[in-house]
Order: C-alpha cells, then sequence, then structure tokens
C-alpha cells in the first residue's frame, strides 16, 4: 500500500527540454516549405517557352500577371481565413457584389431614384466598394463568432445571397460606363506596368510581414492551430476571428474593383466559380485547410504557378473550358501530397 501510494504522489515527469537549436531549425524547414513550389514554376517556365517562344515575352509575363492580379489578392483574403481554421466561401460573391452596389449607386440613376435615394457623386465609388466588403465581413463574424454558427455554412449562405442580390439589382444585366474613379486602379499602368500588379505585389508583401514577424500574425496562426490554447494564452480569439473575416471581405472588394476596372464593366456574374481557383491555388500554395500551417509566400507561389499552367495551356491550344478540370485536379494532388508529407488525416 505504502508503494503504491509513493507512486502515485510522485510528480509527473517534466518533458526534456527542446534541444538546442531545434525551433531554429523548424524556422529553416518552415522556410524550405515557402519554396517548394519554386522548382515546379521553373519547370513550367521551361515547359512553356519549349511549347511557345512567346511564353517568357515581357508581354506575355505581364499578361500573365495581370491575369492572377485580382485572383491573386482573392487568394491572399482566404489564406488569412483558411490560416485561423475558418474559411469563406462568401469572397466569390462579395468580388461581384461590392463593385457591382458602387455601380448601381453611381451609374444608374433610375434604380436609385426608384429607392428614393440621390445619385452618389463618382468619388464615392470607391469607399462604396470597401464598405460593402467590410459590412459583409462583419455580417459573417457575427454569425459566426458571436452566434457560432458552422463557418463553411454560414458563407456558403453568403455566397447564393450575395449572388442573388447582385443578379437582382442588376437585372442580370452588365454595368457598363463606369466613373474614373471605378476604372483607374484596373486600367492604369504605373512605371510600365500595371496598377493591379503593383497593388497585388504590395498586398503580398504587407502579408508576408504582417503574419510572419507581427503579434497580430501569430495569432493568427495560434487560433488556428488551438483556439482553445490561443485563448487561454490570453489571445482575444473571437475579435481576432472577426477581423479576419473582416480584412479578408475588404480583399476580395478590392480585388473585384480592380477587375472591374479592367474590363471597364460589372457583369451580374462577376466572380462565378473564382472560389475553385482560389482553393486550388491556397491549397497547392500548402496552405492547410484545418487552419495554422501555411504562408503568405506559398499562397503566392500557388496562384502564380497555377495561372503559369494556364497559360501555358492556352498557347498550347488546349480549351478554356478545361480550366475547372484543371483546378479541381490540382487541389486533389496537392491534398494528397500534403497527407503523404504531413502524414496527419485532414478532417
Amino acid at each position: 500500500m505504502s508503494e503504491t501510494l509513493s507512486t502515485t504522489a510522485r510528480p509527473a515527469a517534466t518533458p526534456p527540454p527542446s534541444p538546442p537549436g531545434s525551433s531554429s531549425r523548424s524556422l529553416a524547414i518552415a522556410r524550405l516549405r515557402d519554396l517548394a513550389l519554386v522548382p515546379a514554376i521553373i519547370a513550367v517556365a521551361i515547359v512553356g517557352s519549349i511549347v511557345s517562344p512567346v511564353f517568357l515575352s515581357t508581354d506575355n509575363i505581364i499578361n500573365v500577371l495581370q491575369s492572377m492580379s485580382e485572383i491573386a489578392i482573392v487568394v491572399l483574403a482566404q489564406t488569412i481565413v483558411l490560416i485561423t481554421g475558418k474559411m469563406d466561401l462568401s469572397l466569390e460573391s462579395t468580388f461581384g457584389l461590392a463593385p457591382g452596389i458602387a455601380a448601381w449607386l453611381v451609374v444608374d440613376p433610375a434604380l436609385t431614384r426608384g429607392l428614393g435615394l440621390d445619385v452618389l457623386p463618382d468619388a464615392w465609388a470607391v469607399p462604396v466598394v470597401l464598405l460593402v466588403g467590410a459590412l459583409v465581413g462583419a455580417f459573417n463574424g457575427l454569425l459566426i463568432v458571436r452566434f457560432g454558427l458552422n463557418g463553411f455554412i454560414v458563407t456558403l449562405g453568403m455566397l447564393i445571397v450575395l449572388r442573388g442580390l447582385l443578379t437582382g439589382i442588376s437585372g442580370g444585366q452588365t454595368f457598363f460606363m463606369l466613373p474614373e474613379s471605378m476604372t483607374y486602379l484596373g486600367s492604369a499602368t504605373w512605371v510600365g506596368v500595371p496598377a493591379s500588379i503593383w497593388l497585388s505585389l504590395l498586398l503580398f508583401a504587407a502579408g508576408i510581414v504582417v503574419l510572419g514577424y507581427t503579434r497580430a500574425g501569430r495569432a493568427l496562426y495560434a487560433i488556428g492551430g488551438n483556439a482553445d490554447a490561443a485563448r487561454a494564452a490570453g489571445i482575444r480569439t473571437d475579435r481576432v476571428l472577426w477581423l479576419a473575416l473582416i480584412v479578408a471581405s475588404v480583399l476580395a472588394a478590392l480585388a473585384g474593383l480592380l477587375i472591374s476596372g479592367r474590363l471597364a464593366a460589372v457583369p451580374s456574374a462577376q466572380g462565378s466559380g473564382a472560389i475553385f481557383q482560389v482553393f486550388a491555388a491556397a491549397v497547392i500554395g500548402g496552405v492547410s485547410l484545418n487552419g495554422g500551417k501555411g504562408s503568405v509566400f506559398g499562397a503566392f507561389t500557388g496562384v502564380l504557378l497555377l495561372f503559369m499552367i494556364i497559360n501555358v495551356l492556352t498557347l498550347a491550344g488546349v480549351p478554356a473550358q478545361w480550366t475547372n478540370f484543371l483546378n479541381g485536379t490540382v487541389i486533389l494532388v496537392a491534398l494528397v501530397v500534403s497527407r503523404i508529407t504531413g502524414g496527419k488525416a485532414q478532417t
């Protein structure tokens, strides 16, 4: 009996301390994972140059970067949400609705007068776009964070609601004759390069800094890794999650503004199906659907590789209808590779 009592009373063994340099090795491994797609990007560039000499031309490179710039910003937005362990399917609808409402209030006076509203000045277009994005994100946060509803179901419902709202206010038509305030960022050229490319690169650079080197970024990873532990560590998880959803929606709205400016129009179906490319780019870039893993740079290489492959297929004469097949295949392959290399089941 005494032996039993002494055994149970014995303090639990403390785990051995981490060996010196283990944290630096982990950091080095994480950095290497960020570069995992670089060899694939180089390989696709070589294949592209063989398929067509046009592939490596300056005009084609700028074309690839510009065509991916808007979706890349949505990928950045989705990456922020995924790292927290959530996902936002409504980003593709915010991508279309935010510039759509701005165009509706600024361009279509018949509709606004019918509602008893004054026509908004052109200068209000961009603030309205960003405000709509912020409101959508805040409402998502209200349902997910405050009411504790399932994020996947909430954002799926919001995707449908926002898509229907855009179709309703536009009457299924396209908004044309956008004011210069809405077209400038999407059509302007800075130092010989489209402004949308510069904005996309600047936002990704900011994302790398914020998520990799600030307390806010560490909080996002902590919540995605273990929300209860993050809460116990003093992180205001509800506030951080809410803010992440708002920032993501604002980024999606900005991306919608850029593509609307480039096209000088807002179609009623703008953004439809874009979520497939967004998830394909994020997953292939190493962002975990379970949260807590992935990087902004990895997401950028993912979207770059995806659009390079699409461009090579286009130059090779493959019909554009195969794009969704490619996106789905990329997601499945990336999930399988992640399962094999990570050794953990994905739920």
